[in-house]
Formats: structure tokens, C-alpha cells, sequence
């Protein structure tokens, strides 16, 4: 015993004396490369004294960071985080100037701005070092992330005793935002995606799952994790009764959203047992949130949206490698809208504006904050962890589902999956990873782009109204957009100010993808299909007419309600067949869809689908996207489902986001029923992450950071995983089998 104690201490003190040597050897490459940057008197000084001047000042610089960050990081919990992100710099340097201060005789000496450089890249190597030299140790590597969740375990605020519960497998539900069904199944089978393409060889199912009418994330994942996304027809509506516009991305529209479907399933959510959400646009019921939309409104300390932000980037190695992910991907994004632009490419929307920074935050910063809270989560041992990737969804709508710039997004994507699947071999309890999407997208130019008017032109139009001679433009309503102004401590815009439209008779025209709805204000009661065309007689005729629309829904002024489609075309809704025969194109369930989503109490007077090819699975868009999803056509309706095999199959087709709710909590109350790790193989983990983090992420709790953010890059581990897949699938089922689109009711051996 004594023995290996000596050998611990002996091994940690070999890594502190390597990092101080590697960061002093940094100071002197430093002071030699930087004329501002000097560590000798003005005389000059032996090469012995400037080595010990450089040792000083490393040392004083590590223990200042190690000693002074947690502070400051406290004291700054109410600076928005993109703010502290920038800011980490410029304390850092601070750091630097004072350690400098520290040397006798006044040897060190930088400027301000020489100070920002050198600060950053000593912590970048100091980090680097000290996560290769744990690894490389995997057995100090698995003391300290033990080490670091038996803390953290100590600061869960359970409701029973972990003891018992961490025998029990938990769950990590990755939602990759956007990626539809046939997406994943093309990544997965042209190697992509190598990490995900292992988890079907050797442990996993895949399967598509129909989303609502409203194939779009807020009513997607209130579903999800709510159990009820009833009343929610689109990603943004009118409600007549309150007179305001209801936005699924708007902190306050998304509190009231939960605040209904908690009172309509009496349920808090899926996360309500030793959960944790992280960013997405509900809390699911969990405890422990971070970068969730729907609590981000709250200020204070008691606000744990933003906390992992704070946790993350209380490292500053971390937001040192994050700052320069973020530069070169706003670089990337610049070159490819203009390759994209010189190559002539169509359909294409304008990706200048602030576009370029919003999709660097998506796919850099928010991923990179996420993915290290989830892997905090995960040696916390927390029962369960639902967390939402947006990166590949921001970057369809602007340059296409399946173009190369999605594409590349999803390999990075599928680092995060590689990296938070090899944590599960230092994680306190086994981990079941379950992997899905809330809607796909649909490829096709914008109805701007392709008739030269928008929907609310058109609207106008029919109406008699006057209608602008220069088209406006319906601006994007993605979700890292309302990330991004989250962490910036902004509000949501809305679409042309109409977040209390002025009352009178002009109808309020909005655009979720390639669904639009049109309300009369002055009206406070749903419109008929009579009282419409009394007050406006060509505006039905002229939507219905119009080559870019496949069909309208509207009340029958019976009571009944009506699918109005191209060339005269009527189907009632309650008469079997009639829907069906007329939204044949839109595949099977369209009609259902539709019929559900006449019954929400907050349905416009006129619901507007987009005229969709099913050849070539193209619809338009009311917004400016060219991968958009909202509506019913295509792709946008197919997401995907992938769970791991030792999990009960679903019985049968998933329709419905409440349905997959439904299928997830069976799952956890599976793992809850178990009294120990299961005989099947872990998802996918390795002997220990080749870049994960050295220290471990952060929990991010409502009074700052925990015991430190994760020190592994940002882009994760490098191509193809470390330790390969297993020579064919673990159980004997092909991978072609894994990928039926309904697989058959019954639970698979483990492998």
C-alpha cells in the first residue's frame, strides 16, 4: 500500500515538474521570438540566470492561475459569457504581469498587448502537456477523473442516495440537431461518421421517426422531453387572445411553453430524477441546467443557463483553444460563402451580415461547451443527461443539407460522439448513449428566390393591400441564433417588430420554414372558410392558385375544416379518405398531422404549406433558408432514432414527438429497474480519450464553476477513433439490418 502511494506521489510530481519545465522552456522560446517581451536585466544577463528568471516566472504564473481563476470566475458570474470569453484574455495577461512583477530584481517585462500573447500560449501548453502526460499515465488519467467525480458527486443535489442509484446504468441522450434519417444513414455508410458508423456495428439500432406537422426543435423537444407539444402549430404563431407573437426560441416564449406542457402532463419532464440539461431550449425537469433557453430569461446568480459558459472557460487554456477554433471558423464560413458564390452555386441565401459568428458560435463554442458538460455530467454520475449539438442545423439552413459544408460539421459532430463515448470507461456507472435528432431538413430555394415575393407579399396581394415594391426578406429564426443573443444577455428580435402586432384588420403573415400562417388581429375567434372570403374574396383563390403553395388548411363553416390544394382541389378533414387521397404526396401521415394540429386552440385562420416535389424532395422556404424544416415535404419530417441494443425496441413506428417521450422514459425506468451493469458492452468506449479533458469539465452549478472545465480540444479527438471497431457487428447483426427503417418489435441480445 505504501508502496503504490509512493508511486502515485512520485508520478504526480514527475507531471508538475515536466509542466513547469515545458511552460519555462515556452517563456524563454517567448522572450527570444517578441521584442516586447524581455526576461534579463538591462545589462544583461547569463544564460543560467535568464533559465531561473523564465522558472520563476512560469511558476508564479501557473500558481496565480491555479489560485486566482476560481475567484474571479465567481465574481463575474453576471458578465454574459460571450463578454468573460473575450475577458479571459485580458485577465490572463494580467496574470502574466503580475507574475512577472514577482521576479526579483525586476527581470520581467512585457507590454500589455505582449502580455495577451504570452499568457495564452503558455496556458495552451501548459494544458496540452498535462492532458498528453495524464493519458499517457492511464492509471494516474483514471485517479483523477475519479478523484474529480467522487467531488463532484458531493455536490449533486439528488433526491436518494447515489450509492445505490450508481449501480444502475444512466443515459445520455445526444440530440443532433437536424440531421434527418437519410443524412445519417449516408454518413454512417460512407465513413463520415466512423465513431457512429462502430456504434451500429457493435452495440446500437437505427430507425426513423415522424415528427408533427411542426417538424421543427421547439415543438420537437418540447415533446420530447415534456410529453405534450399540444397547441404548438409552428416555430412562431399569433395568439389572438393575448394579442402577442409566441416565438419557440424566445426565453420567455419557451418559459410559458414548458409552464404548459407541465400543466397539461402533470409531469415536471424526463430529467426530473438526477437529470441534466444542456443546451437546449427546455429543461426537461432537470436540476442541473446550462445554456437552456428557457430559463436564460432570469437574472442573477440563481440563473444556471449560462453557467457552463462560466465553467468552461474558468480554464483559460480552454477559451484560449475555443477563441482560436472560433477564428478559423468564421474564416472557413467567409471562403466557403465565397467559393459558393464564385462557383455560381443555387439555391443560395446571403451569409454575411453577423451569420458568419453565429455559425462559428454554433459549431465551435456551443459545442464545445456542451460536449464538456455533458463528460462532467457523466463522471458526476448522473442518472440521466439530454443534451442538444446544433452545429450541422445552423449551417444546412444556410448552405444545404447535404453540402459539403454540412457535411464537414457532422464529421466534427461525430468527434464530440467519439470523445463523450470513451468517458464511459472512467464514468462511475455504466452509460447507455442514445443518440437521435428532432426533425431533418428539406433542401429547395427560398419562395423569395424562386417567385420574387414573399408569403406575406402574396397575403397582401390577395387581400387588396398595398404591397411593397421591393420585396423584404423573413430572416432566419434558428436556434443558435437565440443561443447566441442568450449569451449576450439580449432578447430575441422578432420578425419585422411584430412581437405585439398593431391592432386592426392587416393580417399577420409568419414563416416557420416552409410553413406559414396567416391571423386577422381584429377577429378574436378562428376565421371560416365563408367569413374569409366575405371579407377578402380572392385572398383563399389566390394562395391556393399560386405555384408555390401545396395546400392551406381553414375552418369549414360547418365547423368541420377543410384542405384546400392546387386546381380547385378540397378535402373535409373528418371525411376518411378525402385528406388522405389530396396530401398523398406528403407521404403517409400527413393527413393525421394535419388533423391533430386543427384541433390546437392557437391554429392561425389560414395554415400555408409550401408546394413540395417529391422527385426531388425540394420545398421553398418562407424564410431566407435553403434547408429549412417546419412543415410537412421531404426529409424535414424524417428524424432519426439510434439507441443501444441492450435497450427494449420500440413496437412499432415512432409518430409523434410524444411518442419518442414516451419511448425514452421506458428506457430510463429500464435503467432504473436494473440492478446492475448490464452483460452487454459498453457504447463505445475506449481505454481513455487520447485528447479528453485532464481536469474535467465543469458542472456548471448556480454559484459558479465547479472543479474545472475540460482541458480536451476543440474539435475533440483526431480522425477515426483510437482503438477501432471490433472485426464485424458484436451480436451478428449486419449493419444493413441496423438500418431497416422499421425494425421488428422484440429486445436484441447484447453483444
Amino acid at each position: 500500500m505504501h508502496q503504490g502511494r509512493w508511486r502515485t506521489a512520485g508520478s504526480a510530481l514527475f507531471r508538475v515538474v515536466t509542466v513547469w519545465a515545458v511552460s519555462t522552456l515556452t517563456m524563454l522560446a517567448l522572450a527570444g521570438i517578441l521584442p516586447d517581451f524581455r526576461l534579463q536585466s538591462a545589462d544583461g544577463d547569463s544564460i543560467t540566470r535568464i533559465g531561473l528568471t523564465a522558472a520563476w516566472g512560469a511558476g508564479a504564473f501557473g500558481l496565480l492561475s491555479a489560485l486566482v481563476w476560481p475567484v474571479l470566475v465567481r465574481a463575474l458570474l453576471l458578465v454574459p459569457a460571450l463578454v468573460l470569453g473575450l475577458l479571459v484574455f485580458f485577465l490572463n495577461g494580467s496574470l502574466l504581469l503580475i507574475a512577472l512583477d514577482l521576479i526579483p530584481d525586476g527581470r520581467g517585462a512585457a507590454d500589455p498587448q505582449t502580455a495577451i500573447v504570452v499568457a495564452a500560449v503558455m496556458s495552451a501548453v501548459a494544458s496540452a502537456t498535462s492532458t498528453a502526460l495524464a493519458v499517457r499515465d492511464d492509471g494516474a488519467y483514471r485517479r483523477r477523473l475519479s478523484r474529480l467525480a467522487d467531488r463532484k458527486r458531493r455536490r449533486r443535489r439528488a433526491g436518494y442516495a447515489a450509492g445505490a442509484a450508481e449501480t444502475r446504468p444512466g443515459t445520455v441522450f445526444l440530440q443532433l440537431d437536424g440531421v434527418g434519417h437519410e443524412v445519417l444513414r449516408h454518413a454512417v455508410t460512407t465513413s463520415l461518421m466512423p465513431a457512429t458508423a462502430r456504434l451500429l456495428d457493435t452495440s446500437h439500432r437505427l430507425m426513423p421517426w415522424r415528427t408533427d406537422w411542426s417538424s421543427q426543435t421547439g415543438a420537437s423537444q418540447l415533446g420530447i422531453l415534456h410529453g405534450s407539444n399540444f397547441d404548438v402549430p409552428a416555430f412562431r404563431w399569433y395568439e389572438k387572445d393575448t394579442g402577442e407573437v409566441v416565438v419557440c426560441n424566445r426565453p420567455t416564449s419557451a418559459a410559458e411553453l414548458q409552464r404548459r406542457a407541465v400543466r397539461r402532463t402533470g409531469s415536471p419532464g424526463l430529467l426530473a430524477r438526477d437529470g441534466a440539461g444542456r443546451g437546449n431550449l427546455f429543461s426537461g425537469g432537470a436540476d442541473q441546467l446550462a445554456l437552456v433557453l428557457s430559463v436564460s430569461a432570469r437574472r442573477g446568480r440563481e440563473n444556471r443557463s449560462r453557467a457552463g459558459y462560466f465553467a468552461y472557460f474558468s480554464d483559460p487554456a480552454n477559451a484560449v483553444r475555443t477563441a482560436l477554433s472560433l477564428v478559423a471558423e468564421i474564416a472557413r464560413e467567409v471562403y466557403q460563402s465565397l467559393a459558393a458564390r464564385l462557383r455560381g452555386d443555387r439555391p443560395r441565401v446571403g451569409r454575411g451580415g453577423s451569420y458568419p459568428f453565429i455559425r462559428a458560435f454554433a459549431t465551435v463554442v456551443e459545442r464545445d461547451v456542451v460536449v464538456a458538460a455533458v463528460i462532467g455530467d457523466m463522471l458526476a454520475g448522473r442518472a440521466a443527461v439530454y443534451a442538444d449539438l446544433v452545429g450541422y442545423d445552423e449551417v444546412a439552413h444556410h448552405s444545404g443539407p447535404r453540402s459539403r459544408d454540412a457535411l464537414q460539421v457532422l464529421r466534427r459532430l461525430d468527434r464530440s460522439v467519439e470523445l463523450i463515448c470513451k468517458v464511459t470507461a472512467h464514468a462511475p456507472r455504466e452509460y447507455r448513449i442514445v443518440l437521435l435528432s428532432d426533425h431533418g431538413q428539406s433542401p429547395g430555394e427560398t419562395f423569395l428566390g424562386r417567385f420574387g415575393l414573399t408569403l406575406r407579399d402574396l397575403v397582401r396581394a390577395g387581400c387588396g393591400l398595398p404591397v411593397p415594391r421591393r420585396a423584404g426578406r423573413t430572416h432566419s429564426g434558428a436556434e443558435a441564433r437565440a443561443a447566441v443573443l442568450a449569451a449576450l444577455h439580449r432578447p430575441v428580435e422578432e420578425e419585422d417588430g411584430q412581437a405585439h402586432p398593431a391592432p386592426g384588420s392587416d393580417p399577420v403573415v409568419l414563416a416557420s420554414g416552409n410553413l406559414g400562417l396567416v391571423s386577422f388581429p381584429d377577429v378574436p375567434h378562428r376565421l371560416t372558410r365563408q367569413q374569409i372570403e366575405r371579407r377578402h374574396p380572392v385572398l383563399l383563390a389566390t394562395l391556393a392558385a399560386h405555384p408555390g403553395i401545396g395546400f392551406l388548411l381553414v375552418r369549414g363553416d360547418d365547423g368541420g375544416s377543410l384542405v384546400l390544394g392546387p386546381d380547385g382541389a378540397e378535402a373535409r378533414l373528418d371525411v376518411p379518405g378525402e385528406a388522405e387521397a389530396l396530401l398523398a404526396a406528403y407521404g403517409p401521415g400527413a393527413a393525421d398531422a394535419v388533423r391533430r394540429t386543427d384541433g390546437f386552440p392557437h391554429v392561425a385562420d389560414i395554415m400555408v404549406n409550401s408546394a413540395y416535389d417529391p422527385g426531388s424532395g425540394s420545398v421553398h422556404a418562407f424564410e431566407e433558408q435553403i434547408g429549412s424544416h417546419g412543415g410537412l415535404g421531404g426529409e424535414q419530417g424524417h428524424a432519426f432514432l439510434m439507441w443501444p441494443s441492450v435497450l427494449s425496441e420500440p413496437p412499432g413506428p415512432v409518430n409523434g414527438a410524444e411518442q419518442v417521450h414516451t419511448l425514452l422514459r421506458g428506457w430510463l425506468a429500464e435503467a432504473e429497474a436494473t440492478d446492475g451493469p448490464a452483460d452487454g458492452p459498453a457504447d463505445g468506449p475506449a481505454d481513455g480519450p487520447a485528447d479528453g479533458p485532464a481536469d474535467g469539465p465543469a458542472d456548471g452549478p448556480a454559484d459558479g464553476p465547479a472543479d474545472g472545465p475540460a482541458d480536451g480540444p476543440a474539435d475533440g479527438p483526431a480522425d477515426g477513433p483510437a482503438d477501432g471497431p471490433a472485426d464485424g457487428p458484436a451480436d451478428g447483426v449486419p449493419r444493413e439490418d441496423r438500418l431497416q427503417e422499421h425494425p421488428p418489435a422484440g429486445t436484441l441480445p447484447s453483444a
